[in-house]
């Protein structure tokens, strides 16, 4: 009697530690991520000096995605944007030039996109505070422009110019408002907890065309134009998914 007393009791801790140890090996493994974010655009083409873009005229920008984590490194993300770009040769000294011939332009930005995130370390799966990512994608952008040639001095380059035979051109050009785009580029995550990260982000808009700022052969016809965005914002982790890892009796 006091022998099967004792066979139980053994049988019962054995099974209480079996299913202890199993309940501590569980992992949750987050399936989706909702986020915003928002920041500052910037043209880059034929109506700035600058190689990295027009940095005068900076414009605001804002974005909503959602995620599908596939794996510890990768995810796939779908993102909408809208933002407006901007440029204004005026604000240039030099070279002389671009004040005479004053070119400027607006234009508001609608770009639906899905991208590939490779998170560096790995570590989708892992409590950890901060990830480095990497990401590239296609996409398509709406772009409705709005140029200004009104301003420039006919008598600096001459009616018979170049210049002014290229705005004649581009006056009767039909800017394309629906655009490919490729975005890449690279960010930081830092989780504030299990379910809210925040991010920040820079992305360049690779884009197959002369047309985003409305002038082509009235400026720089080899050159196409671009676009890219520094952003921060915060994303929500949901659709959690439960994994159990093999129990070991101790």
């Amino acid at each position: 009697m006091f022998t099967a007393s004792i066979t139980r009791s053994a049988f019962f801790s054995v099974s209480f530690l079996i299913s202890y140890d199993a309940v501590s090996q569980l992992t949750i493994l987050p399936k989706y991520e909702a986020g915003i974010n928002a920041g500052a655009y910037m043209y880059q083409g034929d109506l700035t000096p600058h190689r990295i873009g027009s940095v005068e005229t900076i414009q605001p920008g804002i974005a909503i995605f959602g995620t599908r984590i596939l794996s510890s490194t990768l995810s796939v993300r779908l993102q909408f944007a809208l933002a407006r770009l901007a440029a204004d040769e005026s604000i240039y000294k030099y070279p002389d030039w671009r004040q005479q011939r004053n070119f400027s332009f607006t234009a508001s930005v609608k770009e639906l996109s899905l991208s590939i995130h490779w998170n560096i370390l790995g570590t989708n799966y892992t409590d950890v505070k901060f990830e480095p990512y990497i990401f590239a994608g296609a996409g398509l952008s709406y772009i409705s422009t709005a140029q200004n040639y009104s301003r420039i001095n006919l008598s600096y380059f001459g009616e018979t110019s170049e210049v002014q035979n290229g705005i004649l051109i581009d006056a009767a050009t039909p800017g394309r408002k629906v655009i490919p785009v490729v975005p890449v580029g690279a960010g930081l995550r830092y989780h504030i907890s299990k379910k809210i990260v925040l991010n920040v982000e820079v992305a360049y808009r690779l884009v197959h065309t002369d047309y985003l700022d409305g002038f082509s052969k009235a400026a720089n016809p080899g050159l196409n134009d671009h676009y890219s965005g520094l952003t921060i914002g915060a994303a929500y982790k949901f659709g959690t998914k439960e994994k159990y890892g093999c129990p070991s009796v101790k």
